[in-house]
């Protein structure tokens, strides 16, 4: 990997100069026009595969943050391109304002002509303030997809990729820190949303298919079906 990938929260540098939601905030999006489902799960635990067939038959439109701030740190016009690149230099985590607003105008570019589109969020959110943020500001999810995998198969797996993928954090130092991450970090936000009803678990052990096969019964679950089959 190229690059560490970009995550976003708090930070002590300067602020974005964009709007905060307060308690009279709606949301941008109405949860009836915009379907959002995020896609979360351990390092390894198949997000990204999933991810490719939730897209091909749902018409999903796939959303990553890490691309998204990649692309921006790149855009020679954007406002936010070199405050993303001196975060990122300096190790620092990118203002989640920023982030969110990134996937907010992403929605809007990909909504189809009536208003309406699904959008599967991947990777996103990996904190609970950020999950907080964007349900207030941009759009109430209808639910969240937890891919719940050992911890030793993970590393497993991302061992095994280390092996051809060439990203410097398929490593057993690495591993071991981003599983840490993950669970002081994602989980406090699969816990809120499993308690208002709004997550699918499902076990990420097995082949791909069988994992697929959850998936699909899951979403079934809360009234998503496929649209390209």
């Amino acid at each position: 990997m190229a690059a560490p990938e970009p995550t976003s929260g708090t930070s002590p540098l300067v602020q974005p100069d964009l709007p905060l939601p307060s308690a009279n905030t709606s949301p941008r999006y109405d949860p009836q026009k915009v379907t959002v489902v995020y896609i979360l799960g351990g390092p390894g635990s198949g997000k990204g595969t999933q991810s490719e067939y939730l897209v091909r038959d749902y018409g999903f439109v796939h959303l990553s943050a890490g691309d998204l701030l990649r692309a921006e740190q790149d855009n020679e016009n954007s406002q936010y391109g070199q405050l993303i690149k001196d975060y990122i230099k300096d190790g620092l985590i990118v203002p989640m304002e920023i982030t969110v607003n990134l996937l907010s105008n992403a929605i809007e570019d990909k909504l189809g002509s009536d208003g309406t589109g699904k959008f599967l969020v991947d990777g996103f959110p990996r904190k609970l303030d950020q999950a907080l943020f964007f349900e207030q500001s941009v759009c109430v999810s209808k639910c969240t997809l937890f891919l719940d995998c050992p911890e030793d198969v993970m590393r497993e797996r991302l061992l095994n990729r280390g092996k051809t993928s060439g990203r410097s954090d398929d490593n057993e130092e690495s591993i071991i820190k981003r599983f840490r991450t993950f669970v002081e970090t994602s989980m406090p936000v699969v816990d809120l949303f499993e308690k208002e009803g709004r997550v699918i678990t499902v076990s990420a052990v097995g082949s791909v298919g069988e994992v697929y096969e959850g998936v699909v019964g899951g979403l079934a679950s809360k009234g998503i079906a496929p649209t390209n089959k």
